[in-house]
């Protein structure tokens, strides 16, 4: 007969130091009933509490990222560590879950603005990227056609005289400017 161990809101401390609630779950059966009795007081009792111990040593050489991220890795590592642990006492672990994983309000909260902040910067970098490309494409446009140089200088100009009285200072070429000054 298969036993089931709920391990439930057991608070751990990550390798990189954060606090962790962690919810798993511990299947395992008696395979030599003898050894179950004649080799520890209560199998039962130890193995339920060796379950807990192992969770907190495994999880506290993981960093939060790698509790996050592999949790099968973790299950594997902690059932090969209790089978290995309980083998003389007559017990086989079958499996081991990591149902949950709670981390605390306030990382939660930091690890969202992080988030939001990473997100908004690949925007920004997207945008720029869009700009640069428009500004080539402009670029490439204003050097086959000198005229339009002049045209986009003439708009510029446009709009600035409309949004304000304004005086505008041209400036001229002073190849431009010496012709006149000869006179």
């Amino acid at each position: 007969m298969i036993v089931g161990y709920a391990i439930l809101h057991k608070t751990i401390l990550t390798k990189d130091s954060v606090t962790v609630s962690v919810d798993g779950v511990v299947y395992f059966r008696v395979n030599d009933p003898v050894a179950s009795v004649a080799n520890v007081t209560n199998a039962d009792y130890s193995t339920r509490l060796l379950a807990q111990t192992t969770l907190r040593n495994v999880l506290g050489t993981k960093n939060m990222s790698e509790v996050l991220s592999d949790r099968e890795g973790i299950s594997q590592s902690m059932q090969m560590t209790l089978d290995e642990a309980t083998d003389s006492w007559g017990i086989k672990v079958e499996r081991v879950e990591i149902k949950d994983v709670k981390l605390p309000k306030q990382l939660q909260r930091a690890m969202a603005a992080e988030a939001e902040a990473a997100r908004e910067a690949r925007a920004k970098v997207i945008a720029a990227e869009g700009a640069s490309r428009a500004l080539k494409e402009a670029s490439l446009v204003i050097s086959e056609s000198p005229s339009a140089l002049q045209l986009r200088y003439l708009q510029t100009l446009n709009t600035i005289a409309a949004e304000k009285n304004s005086t505008i200072i041209f400036p001229l070429p002073m190849d431009v400017i010496s012709h006149f000054m000869k006179k």
